[in-house]
């Protein structure tokens, strides 16, 4: 466990919006897909929108406000402009919330939230990298953080010249673009910060030590490489490239996955709690959409594109997000309210902080919906796709309602 230190750590204050926004984000996003029909393609504004509006309102949103706490814990600096972030969680919603629209409604206004949404991450950026610029001990975690962000700036400004194209009349190529796009948001920014903070998180909630980390520092290498090759593939329009970076990339997923094997091989606790159980069915559906997309990439069905998408944003990215919630919400709420108490009076344990049952339910149902809808969209069943949804709607109401006990735990 850190050393951590008020000095370090941000306000509550300030952290507690993007955890709620984020939830609601995902409760919302969850019955969003009532009204998405699969077999349209990843082509189509509504399915544009609705994962915009997913990745952005509910994984962007979340991921900020962790590392806005993560990051001068672990590498112990404080944050270069603390205050930024009371700017960039209100400039990551309305943008947000202007692109849906755009890619719902009115084409005309994509630019304007694709602007807003690009400030707010030039801001996260600024501040991330000038913080990482105060730290002597350059760790893997603080390599993935530096390249994680280079590459999610490089992707929203490519997003945002997109969202030019289709709202301004921009002559770009915008289906060119679009798989670029999402390399370098999802391959190099969401990916490669899991990585980084796998390092940190998988050990330190499971009490492992002594593991080898080769996989994951070649995983990383490969990553970047990857995630490079597509982009400089797409400048010169080199498409046997693009096709050979996402198996590099998928090859570090393979590396990557092996890691997290040699992490459980030597954990200490045993116990699979919510968040364990929430970490194998998030690497299992990563292992899941990997396999998907390298028979996709050669045989390029959109069914087969979708469904990896499908296991790769509902599957991995959702459940390490809620399971770590389950760990993340409580320390803070419990170093916020309990920690100056420590000494004095009797304090809560942080396993005592979560909602058990409905965590459970939580799990059960999501997973349930995931794999049901997943599914359904790999087979072109749409009453399936429908019913995993409708599993998943459940999960997500009970998500939200976990969040709101929790940050209301203590609270006078």
């Amino acid at each position: 466990m850190f050393a951590v230190s008020k000095e370090y750590a941000p306000p509550f204050s300030m952290i507690a919006p993007f955890f709620v926004i984020g939830t609601i984000f995902f409760f919302l996003g969850s019955v969003a897909l009532l009204f998405l029909d699969p077999s349209l393609g990843h082509f189509d504004p509504g399915i544009a929108g609705w994962a915009h509006w997913y990745l952005l309102g509910f994984v962007m949103m979340i991921i900020f406000g962790a590392m806005a706490q993560l990051i001068p814990v672990v590498v112990e600096v404080g944050h270069h402009s603390v205050d930024l972030y009371y700017v960039i969680w209100p400039l990551l919603l309305i943008g947000t919330l202007l692109m849906v629209l755009g890619f719902w409604l009115w084409p005309g206004v994509l630019p304007y939230g694709g602007l807003l949404v690009l400030t707010a991450m030039l801001i996260y950026l600024y501040d991330t990298l000038m913080t990482l610029k105060k730290v002597s001990n350059v760790t893997l975690t603080v390599k993935t953080a530096v390249a994680a962000n280079l590459f999610l700036t490089t992707g929203i400004v490519v997003g945002f010249l997109m969202t030019l194209a289709i709202g301004a009349g921009l002559k770009i190529d915008v289906g060119w673009w679009l798989g670029t796009h999402a390399v370098l948001v999802l391959g190099g920014y969401v990916i490669l910060t899991i990585m980084g903070l796998s390092l940190i998180l998988l050990p330190m909630f499971g009490l492992a030590h002594g593991f080898d980390e080769k996989p994951i520092n070649r995983a990383f290498n490969f990553m970047v490489g990857g995630v490079l090759l597509h982009l400089f593939s797409t400048l010169i329009g080199f498409g046997f490239g693009r096709f050979a970076a996402i198996f590099v990339m998928l090859f570090a997923v393979g590396l990557y996955l092996w890691q997290i094997v040699l992490i459980y091989k030597v954990r200490a606790r045993k116990e699979n709690d919510i968040w364990a159980r929430s970490m194998f069915f998030g690497y299992g559906s990563l292992l899941a959409a990997a396999l998907l997309a390298v028979v996709a990439e050669i045989f390029g069905a959109e069914r087969l594109i979708l469904a990896s998408a499908w296991f790769l944003i509902m599957g991995f990215f959702t459940f390490l997000i809620t399971g770590h919630l389950y760990k993340i919400i409580p320390f803070l709420v419990w170093f916020e309210r309990y920690s100056p108490l420590v000494g004095k009076e009797k304090v809560p344990m942080l396993h005592e902080m979560y909602p058990k049952k409905m965590a459970e339910w939580e799990f059960y149902f999501t997973a349930a919906g995931v794999v049901m809808a997943g599914i359904g969209i790999l087979a072109g069943w749409n009453d399936l796709y429908t019913g995993g949804v409708a599993l998943f709607i459940v999960g997500a109401g009970f998500m939200l309602a976990s969040v709101k006990w929790m940050l209301s735990y203590g609270r006078k």
